[in-house]
């Protein structure tokens, strides 16, 4: 089949709907187009992608070998027959030019690049073979990594004054590098592009390749556990990448425990290793003092040994971690190095968007201007005689932006926020709007970004409060002049208010006081002033400027609002051959493909969308709408009906009829924090809690994220109990969120999650600032759709997205069962439920009374009992 197959290799008899996906993603990819794909979680959607993708992959290659084979037997025909002309038209004594147009040139050049393409071919298959049979391979390094390169042009210092203190010695890692220009840079080297050419010539040749991405490293681990189940484990070459924080196995800097910190002294480490020429050894000890630490886990033969392992054998990253401490080699570097030759790259999604869009979607200013341009301040005065010009008049252009910032918020910077007042109120501008207000229109934003990345201006930052942090700067001598004894008073006295702020934050223990503070040292608010200035080089229609006044400078805030993600998407589209999303939960897709494809310039004949049904039997999932209560009260939980205490009392008596038939575990979703609040309040004063606390014990989702684990355990050992126990108890019940810390990614499968219960519709807050002007973006640059506006549909989509989101989490495998009950009469609405799943929709049935829903109920698990008997 040109664009399809019919079979594909699996570890088993796949499901119909395994079946289904793989073909039809083997045509996204053979076709080069954008596949939305839904698949519920239960289904196999990792071993689907994995023999899909790969199928397609292994056919692409041997079509592409026999391409080139039959190009270059055809090339050889044309050419001996051109030659043949020639040798006749020699023999007629034909003029020379004759001869020289015969043996045509582009027919020898087709030639002679079907013979380097066939060779380039050869040579990387027999080097993937030899990795596969763990042979050590013949290539050197080629490139450094980004990172590796950042830090070594971090080390063209600048020139230190005779008069340097030891305590200034002793920052040399502080001080930002003399800064260039790209331009200057290329002007003052001659560059004509040679350089770039001989360092191309030196990159390992890249492959076919297959990006998966996930949010978190648990997901790809569990990705990577599936490859190495399937027929292809053997084959493939597969390459995890991740942060440091996730991959470095130097525990001197683990123990440093934040990503910022990690990240800087790895690359203080390869400063050490690369930085300095063998000759330059006696200069650097008179201008540095003694030498510092260099990783013993970078070096390149380990490096290269641990990327023959790596390409060799499917590694997840616990297993990576594993390889390198028992080859004493790095894997975050040696990760690095298997990518070219990789056929199947597995890495989380923040590594493919990159972070400064990340972190431009959604930057928010509260309480970090001041401290930013303290902390800038501090530096420029301490490292003045030691910083170039250009260095100067950079950090005096970001403090004159921080200044500007802080004036949009009412205030003025060197005086304390805690008591300066501002009025209270929200501003929505547009990007030039905000420049002009904050009076920072003339600063060029794109060579401020430029020289943050390239000085990395932050991360010094970052060290140098972290380095003088706790007892301040000691003064080592009584030599110290009066100057210095200045600059260190300033920095003292900053210090001195930064640990104050930290000790009146609110907290609930000295234990977690003292990680407040810890975690405020290590995240230097200048990144997050950094990410705002790069949100600010968005175009003027993409982004709004929220300023957000509270009434004193400290409690004021900004936030950039990304209005267009699709401009930082389509680079992916446009540099991919095809691009699939696939999720358990992807409807309604509508918002997705208008924002996220048509406004990134995608034809809509490119975007495929598929959606199959769940493995389990349709009698294993019973999808309730409830439109009323027991006692006829109708279900109608608007933000002006839902606090009536009717209500209230209604859904807890829905809840206790639930409970009397349902066994095991039930999970009550609301709304939100502050209405569960309310309503478990209404229940408690009215016995209503008391009477479903005689069924079911009763948990709540924690506030805090680090006790989810904890509660889930609680409520799993509960359900675990009472199945053995005959005693009063039938399971338990837990009152969570929608869009809480268990919505999303929490599996209630069998008894933890036989009924899932949704109280009202989740509708996001319509009044907020945010959202309105997401939705004006939307109505302004989308079509209108069957009369409804797009942010109409926004409002709607959020919605059900949220609920979708919920009532997966308890089918979780084939023979899983499970009751959801929706309660509000919106469910029944026809456009509503078109917006569910097309598994539930299809098995969904609306009830206006209470009695037949909870007959059907009652009869569902009378059922499933009689069948386990």
């Amino acid at each position: 089949m040109e664009n399809g197959r019919e079979q594909f290799p699996f570890p088993y008899q796949p499901y119909d709907i395994q079946e289904q996906f793989m073909q039809a993603l083997y045509g996204v990819l053979q076709q080069g187009k954008v596949g939305i794909f839904e698949s519920p979680t239960g289904t196999g959607k990792s071993l689907s992608l994995i023999c899909g993708a790969l199928s397609w992959l292994t056919d692409h290659e041997e079509q592409s070998r026999q391409k080139a084979a039959a190009l270059l037997h055809e090339g050889q025909l044309v050419l001996s027959t051109s030659t043949a002309a020639s040798s006749a038209a020699s023999g007629s004594a034909e003029p020379d030019w004759i001869t020289e147009f015969v043996q045509k040139k582009a027919e020898r050049d087709l030639v002679s690049k079907l013979k380097e393409d066939e060779l380039k071919r050869k040579k990387r298959e027999e080097r993937l073979e030899m990795i596969r049979n763990n042979v050590q391979l013949k290539y050197a390094m080629k490139r450094k990594s980004s990172d590796d390169e950042e830090a070594f042009k971090l080390l063209k210092l600048s020139k230190e004054e005779d008069t340097e203190t030891q305590g200034d010695q002793e920052d040399e890692e502080l001080v930002v590098a003399e800064y260039e220009s790209d331009d200057e840079s290329k002007t003052r080297t001659g560059f004509c592009g040679a350089d770039e050419d001989t360092d191309d010539e030196l990159v390992e040749e890249h492959v076919n390749k297959i990006y998966y991405c996930s949010r978190t490293h648990s997901q790809l681990a569990q990705f990577v556990h599936e490859v190495q189940k399937s027929p292809f484990s053997k084959d493939i070459s597969l390459v995890t990448l991740g942060s440091r924080q996730n991959l470095c196995i130097n525990e001197e800097v683990r123990r440093l425990g934040s990503s910022q910190r990690i990240n800087d002294r790895c690359m203080e480490m390869q400063k050490n290793k690369h930085g300095e020429k063998p000759h330059d050894e006696e200069r650097v000890k008179r201008k540095r003092g003694p030498a510092k630490s260099v990783c013993p886990y970078n070096k390149a033969s380990a490096l290269q040994h641990m990327r023959d392992n790596v390409l060799g054998t499917v590694h997840d990253i616990e297993q990576m971690l594993k390889l390198g401490r028992e080859t004493h080699s790095c894997p975050y570097y040696a990760a690095r190095l298997a990518v070219p030759p990789a056929q199947l790259v597995v890495l989380p999604y923040q590594m493919l968007l990159h972070e400064a869009t990340r972190r431009a979607a959604g930057v928010k200013l509260k309480g970090q201007l001041c401290r930013a341009y303290s902390q800038l301040a501090q530096y420029g005065d301490r490292y003045k005689s030691r910083l170039k010009a250009k260095n100067v008049m950079y950090i005096k252009q970001i403090l004159f932006a921080i200044e500007g910032l802080v004036r949009a918020l009412g205030g003025k910077v060197g005086q304390n926020p805690q008591s300066q007042t501002t009025l209270t109120g929200t501003e929505l501008h547009t990007i030039n709007n905000f420049l002009f207000k904050a009076q920072i229109d003339n600063i060029n934003l794109f060579k401020l970004q430029r020289y943050f990345e390239k000085s990395t201006i932050s991360r010094k930052l970052g060290g140098f409060v972290e380095k003088y942090a706790g007892s301040g700067v000691s003064v080592h001598t009584q030599s110290r002049t009066n100057k210095e004894n200045r600059r260190t008073e300033g920095l003292n006295r900053y210090l001195q208010t930064l640990q104050s702020t930290q000790i009146n934050a609110p907290v609930s223990s000295a234990d977690q006081q003292g990680s407040e503070a810890e975690k405020a040292l290590a995240t230097s608010p200048m990144m997050q002033v950094e990410g705002f200035f790069m949100a600010l080089t968005n175009s003027n229609a993409d982004g709004r400027v929220l300023v957000h006044k509270q009434g004193t400078l400290s409690e004021s805030s900004i936030k950039f609002l990304l209005l267009n993600p699709a401009v930082h998407f389509a680079q992916v589209l446009k540099q991919c051959r095809a691009v699939v999303i696939a999720g358990g939960t992807m409807q309604p897709v509508s918002d997705f493909k208008q924002e996220l494809l048509l406004s990134a310039g995608v034809e809509e004949e490119r975007i495929t969308e598929f959606s199959c049904g769940h493995v389990i039997p349709p009698e294993n999932i019973l999808p309730l709408v409830l439109c009323s209560g027991p006692s006829g009260q109708e279900l109608d939980f608007t933000f002006q009906n839902r606090d009536s205490p009717c209500m209230m009392d209604e859904t807890g008596r829905i809840l206790a009829n639930i409970c009397n038939v349902v066994p095991g575990g039930v999970v009550c979703f609301f709304p939100s924090y502050e209405y569960s609040r309310r309503i478990v309040s209404h229940w408690e004063a009215s016995g209503a809690l008391t009477r479903l606390a005689n069924k079911k014990k009763i948990f709540q989702e924690p506030k805090k994220s680090n006790q989810v684990e904890q509660v889930l355990n609680e409520f799993s050992r509960c359900i675990q109990r009472c199945a053995v126990d005959a005693g009063g108890l039938t399971g338990a019940l837990l009152f969570s969120v929608v869009g809480g810390k268990m919505s999303e990614g929490i599996n209630f499968s069998d008894d933890l999650g036989r009924c899932v219960v949704m109280v009202g519709m989740p509708y996001p807050n319509i009044k907020s600032p945010e959202l309105q002007e997401k939705m004006s973006y939307l109505d302004k640059h989308l079509p209108h759709s069957g009369g409804r506006r797009p942010g109409q549909a926004l409002i709607e989509n959020l919605c059900m997205k949220a609920v979708n989101q919920s009532i997966g989490r308890a089918i979780r495998h084939r023979g899983d069962y499970s009751c959801i009950v929706m309660c509000d009469r919106r469910y029944a609405r026809p456009a509503t439920l078109a917006k569910l799943p097309t598994w539930i929709k299809n098995r969904t049935s609306t009830h206006t009374t209470f009695g037949p829903a909870f007959a059907a109920l009652r009869k569902f698990f009378l059922e499933k009992k009689h069948k386990q008997v």
